[in-house]
């Protein structure tokens, strides 16, 4: 691990100044020596000691007054940056009226992490690709202009949607592809002042930059997640992962579905997210919209995710016996998984990671 310097903020200001004194120069995006928050630290510290970063600074935020978990005037949730995932998954109002985020979060990591890990630092974490890992073998990611070897090579985990030549991972977290589908919004702070991003534009797709993972300035700080008020979508909300072995694993595929449904069966509004198919989570406003006013069925479940996947592409080398890209498998797995998902939705059953069902008598 390189040296670096380190500062311990109490506040939210002194936390701001110090980023801003530490900044390196007018452009910090991308760079592996810029300066660094930390929280918990449970994939910054890999990252340092792996070599993946240099931050020249790194400063400490974990006294900050960031912890909050409360509703807000409009009915929605305040997620503090620095509650921990497991204190936001077990706590009353997400198991109440966002069960979907609740079985998020449980189906990532290990208790362990969930105990330490943080919100802010959630949203944070980059890609598990094993190239970037490797410092051994060239990655646009971790070394911009190298290459990257995962488009022709071996690529079972990565992209199939919005990749692009330069980049093809995808980002690994379970707890943001619910936030993608509950239409969060993640409140940062900055010497200059604060702003309010949109969770589907948090996170970015690769392009020719794909060493930027957010839109995240480098002297802001995130404060908190705001959840809208989503109490409609709480009898049938699934979270299904598929995934290589039952726990410890990333998502090939995961899906965050969330349907309001109408006596009668007819959707009235729907939502879902998919993961581990992208750079970010992957939502689709007009895949949803296909589904409203239709039956609860496999088959208007099946146009919707045809739709979703209408521009997905393959990549890696001829890895199958056919000679097709080494992922090709992830397009008709992750519709088969969208369908699924919203089967179990429809079923109110909440997720298939070892969670109970969640059934109506639950809110009782």
């Amino acid at each position: 691990m390189n040296p670096f310097r380190y500062e311990r903020a109490t506040t939210v200001e002194a936390a701001l100044q110090a980023i801003s004194a530490a900044r390196m120069g007018p452009d910090d995006l991308g760079r592996d020596d810029a300066p660094r928050f930390l929280a918990a630290g449970t994939n910054l510290i890999d990252l340092m000691k792996g070599g993946m970063l240099h931050p020249a600074t790194v400063i400490d935020v974990r006294q900050l007054p960031l912890r909050m978990i409360e509703s807000t005037p409009d009915g929605g949730l305040k997620l503090g940056a620095l509650a921990s995932n497991a204190d936001t998954a077990q706590h009353p109002l997400v198991r109440q009226h966002y069960p979907l985020l609740r079985a998020a979060i449980l189906a990532g990591a290990s208790a362990q992490i969930r105990n330490m890990a943080t919100n802010g630092g959630n949203l944070l974490q980059r890609t598990r690709c094993h190239y970037f890992y490797d410092p051994g073998v060239p990655c646009n990611k971790r070394e911009p202009g190298t290459g990257c070897p995962a488009a022709t090579g071996i690529a079972r985990q990565h992209a199939i949607l919005g990749a692009s030549e330069h980049c093809v991972a995808t980002h690994p977290s379970d707890m943001c592809v619910a936030l993608a589908a509950l239409g969060a919004v993640v409140h940062v702070a900055s010497a200059g002042g604060g702003r309010d991003i949109p969770f589907d534009q948090f996170h970015r797709l690769p392009g020719d930059r794909p060493e930027i993972d957010t839109t995240l300035q480098p002297d802001e700080l995130i404060t908190h997640i705001a959840l809208p008020p989503a109490s409609q979508f709480a009898r049938h909300a699934c979270y299904l992962k598929i995934r290589e072995r039952a726990s410890f694993a990333f998502a090939l595929v995961s899906v965050a579905a969330l349907l309001d449904l109408a006596d009668d069966g007819t959707i009235r509004t729907a939502r879902f997210a998919l993961g581990g198919v992208a750079h970010k989570p992957w939502r689709d406003s007009e895949a949803e919209m296909q589904l409203e006013g239709r039956p609860a069925t496999a088959e208007t479940f099946q146009a919707a995710a045809r739709t979703l996947l209408r521009d997905a592409r393959a990549w890696g080398g001829p890895a199958l016996p056919e000679g097709t890209p080494g992922n090709a498998f992830k397009i008709p797995l992750a519709e088969r998984a969208i369908v699924r998902a919203m089967e179990m939705a429809t079923a109110g059953i909440l997720t298939n990671t070892g969670e109970d069902a969640f059934r109506e008598e639950d809110l009782s």
